[in-house]
């Protein structure tokens, strides 16, 4: 008896947790599931997609990208405006090779190791100062602090703009991220723009972006005369970088690149805090970093779904798709099935090998994977240092946000100095 098909796509369920009895109803009988695509917070009903649940199939979709593209249909689970899909397609996410590669290979020689290196003692500074930051404010308050708002927030938000290049314009950067990431949370969103038909604007339309990209190209201008050691000088004395390929990266590096990071560190710390061993071996070194970030990762991906679309009939783990069906990628499904990972709700910090999927898979594999986990590594080194002895205690239950896309966290309000 397999019962019905569970639903998986309602982002008002993830703002209560990840549906994880769920996600195992479908590894276990409906691998790859028929999802219905309901009228959800006021955007408009889809055709439904294909929900792939299990590691072995979630991996094969991510790397085939000849049977499941990423430009035919982009890569959000909401289908974009016809008329916006020619502009949407011009990113690099939403891209098959072999023109994803060229413009992979672009951003790659501005986005390099050593330059990402180079900014470990300004990060590890950052990182430091926020926390001693808001340990001081707790104390002179109600002894707690929200680690989100207070430096995760920040956190991931400055230390991007020092890569890019970007003057401190923080405030801005995060307006653009929860509008276009966070668009399925009034929280984040606010309310949203309504177009001549009644119905939402789309955040990654055209106009939508237009004030993003008027800021890109002033500052590609600026760093033509102004020169520095950063991603966005790379990116504007790129002579072979089209002023369209310049607005879509900037796009990308901006929301991506900062979502990622915003996404995965109060995950990580929230997961510390519910395991308090963990965190105490954290705490004690007793436990490889590298590793660690890798379960917490696995266990906290930032992304919840990628979408692709079929370009031919074919079939997958038994069940046949068909060419332009939808085919959705769950990223904290297949980072927790029993057949590749043993007690998957375990939070084993020591686990290896750790095939996890939270930066992807394939030809779209992560470009600032480097750079994300020289933050995290960074951020609970000093976590460890910077907070009171003992575990971290959480002062209220975190608001999560209201999206099937992104595993973000509203606040994580945690209780750093003791009540006695």
């Amino acid at each position: 008896m397999t019962g019905a098909v569970p639903d998986v796509f309602d982002p008002r369920q993830y703002a209560q947790a990840i549906p994880h009895d769920r996600y195992r109803h479908l590894r276990d009988h409906h691998p790859v599931a028929w999802q219905e695509e309901p009228e959800v917070l006021g955007w408009p009903a889809g055709p439904g997609f294909w929900a792939v649940t299990r590691h072995e199939d979630a991996v094969r979709v991510l790397k085939d990208s000849r049977t499941y593209s990423s430009y035919l249909g982009a890569t959000q689970i909401r289908d974009p405006d016809p008329a916006d899909l020619p502009f949407i397609r011009r990113m690099m996410l939403n891209q098959d090779p072999p023109h994803h590669r060229r413009l992979r290979v672009l951003v790659s020689r501005a986005f390099t190791p050593k330059r990402v290196d180079r900014f470990e003692t300004v990060v590890r500074e950052r990182a430091r100062s926020l926390l001693t930051r808001a340990v001081a404010e707790a104390r002179a308050g109600d002894g707690t602090c929200d680690l989100v708002t207070q430096v995760t927030d920040d956190y991931a938000l400055l230390n991007l703009t020092d890569l890019l290049g970007v003057p401190d314009d923080r405030g801005l950067l995060l307006h653009w991220t929860q509008r276009v990431i966070g668009y399925q949370d009034p929280d984040e969103a606010g309310t949203p723009v309504l177009g001549p038909d009644g119905k939402p604007v789309d955040p990654r339309s055209p106009a939508s972006l237009r004030d993003m990209f008027d800021y890109a190209h002033a500052l590609a201008a600026h760093k033509r005369r102004h020169p520095g050691d950063d991603v966005m000088t790379a990116l504007a004395t790129d002579p072979e970088l089209t002023a369209p390929d310049l607005e879509m990266f900037f796009f990308l590096l901006v929301v991506a690149g900062n979502d990622t990071v915003r996404s995965a560190a109060p995950g990580g710390l929230h997961l510390l805090a519910q395991h308090p061993d963990a965190y105490g071996w954290l705490r004690n070194g007793n436990v490889e970093l590298t590793t660690a970030i890798d379960e917490l990762l696995r266990r906290h991906p930032p992304v919840l779904t990628f979408r692709r679309t079929a370009t031919q009939d074919t079939e997958l783990a038994g069940t046949r798709i068909r060419a332009g069906d939808k085919v959705v990628v769950f990223h904290a499904s297949a980072n927790h099935d029993e057949r590749v990972f043993s007690d998957p709700f375990t939070l084993d910090l020591t686990r290896s090998p750790n095939p996890h999927i939270s930066f992807g898979d394939g030809p779209h594999v992560c470009l600032g994977a480097h750079f994300a986990r020289l933050q995290l590594r960074t951020l609970y080194e000093e976590t460890c240092r910077a907070l009171p002895p003992g575990p971290l205690q959480l002062a209220a239950p975190p608001r999560r946000l209201v999206s099937n896309f992104i595993n973000g966290l509203k606040s994580l309000s945690v209780r750093v100095v003791s009540d006695a």
